[in-house]
């Protein structure tokens, strides 16, 4: 009895890393403004938005699988769909932090910039962080709408990040 719970557990032991092993996933991401005034946040995304970071243009691209909900997001609805992208990436017990932008680049900022934070244990953890950013006729950072938010992931469900006057649209999809 005791040679079998030893056994097991020597068992366990050994594929326990192979749970946790880095899995591929795909990530679509669509970044939309909400009806209504722009909420400005009191402080300007920060010069430093993308350290630490991997831009998601050295990732594979994927194909849109989100369209459908994308063509939903109208100015005619109330919305207006500020960034859509996929790609696919590797996620596991580390975290895999990934920067993302819409626009054209001026001083440094993007009109939409962000970041994404994917790390997978027992369950599949996500941090976003995004920036709406106004620009002046010189191209300065005037004002910046900020949407921060963490939560736990199921995979392959469509999940909803709401902020007052931006919202996420997240998928992460095994492959």
């Amino acid at each position: 009895m005791r040679r079998n719970r030893f056994l097991a557990a020597l068992l366990l032991s050994l594929l326990a890393p192979l749970a946790w092993a880095d899995r591929l996933y795909q990530v679509e991401v669509i970044v939309f403004r909400q009806a209504g005034e722009p909420l400005p946040a009191s402080q300007l995304a920060p010069d430093d938005w993308a350290a630490k970071s991997q831009n998601i243009d050295g990732f594979a691209p994927q194909p849109l699988a989100l369209q459908v909900e994308a063509a939903k997001l109208t100015p005619a609805n109330g919305y207006e769909v500020l960034l859509h992208k996929s790609w696919s990436q590797n996620v596991g017990v580390n975290p895999s932090r990934v920067a993302l932008s819409n626009g054209e680049p001026q001083l440094g900022h993007y009109p939409v910039e962000g970041t994404l934070t994917l790390q997978q244990n027992e369950v599949l953890n996500l941090d976003a962080s995004f920036w709406a950013n106004q620009f002046d006729a010189d191209g300065l950072l005037t004002a910046s709408e900020h949407l921060q938010q963490s939560t736990r992931l199921k995979e392959g469900t469509l999940t909803y990040l709401d902020h007052r006057s931006l919202g996420v649209l997240l998928r992460v999809s095994p492959l």
